[in-house]
């Protein structure tokens, strides 16, 4: 979080972002960062296990069927991120699936890593955007540990509809994993002599 924005003159700002953070189930230890540091939250996030991932869009598939909408086919519940899941989802999730993500409050200064495959929301006053206006920076990335992940990830990818935003390979990981076994055996190669040795 680079920046974080807080406009002067709009009453009850403060109050509202409070009270956003408290239904956002964040611990005690983050809101008196807000309360007594006064540090400046630019965004909550709710990261959930990446091993919940299917209960979590069974869920949704659920919600979406009690409120009379279509699940098609070519479109994923968790991918099309057309959900937020409030407080009382939230709860019911937990209640009905036993899944329970993580409440987190990023403050101007505050990196948050998202491990592959872990669903995950950003919360604001409106409803997906800030709690205050906002700069962040991004970064996809395929570490050695999450690379099993990235690859059922984009195999997910294929069968949404070739209209999707996230039909694409954006992470490109057989590039990745191309690239990385084609560096380790140059390295390799060009030791060779001194592996050799006794």
């Amino acid at each position: 979080m680079v920046y974080v924005g807080i406009p002067k003159g709009q009453a009850n700002q403060e109050e509202e972002v409070l009270k956003t953070i408290q239904d956002g189930d964040a611990d005690e230890l983050t809101i008196k960062r807000f309360t007594e540091s006064r540090e400046k939250p630019g965004a909550l996030w709710h990261i959930y296990a990446a091993k919940d991932t299917e209960k979590i869009r069974e869920f949704l598939k659920k919600v979406a069927e009690e409120q009379g909408q279509e699940n098609p086919v070519d479109h994923d519940p968790i991918h099309d991120q057309s959900w937020y899941l409030d407080r009382l989802l939230r709860k019911r999730l937990h209640q009905e699936y036993g899944v329970q993500g993580w409440a987190i409050v990023q403050f101007l200064g505050d990196v948050v890593f998202i491990p592959a495959g872990a669903p995950h929301q950003a919360r604001t006053r409106d409803t997906v955007h800030n709690l205050y206006s906002c700069i962040k920076v991004a970064e996809d990335f395929v570490s050695p540990e999450h690379v099993k992940h990235c690859f059922w990830l984009t195999q997910e990818f294929r069968y949404l509809s070739h209209t999707h935003t996230n039909h694409e390979d954006k992470l490109q990981v057989k590039n990745v994993i191309y690239h990385a076994v084609k560096d380790a055996v140059g390295i390799l190669r060009a030791n060779e002599s001194s592996l050799s040795r006794p």
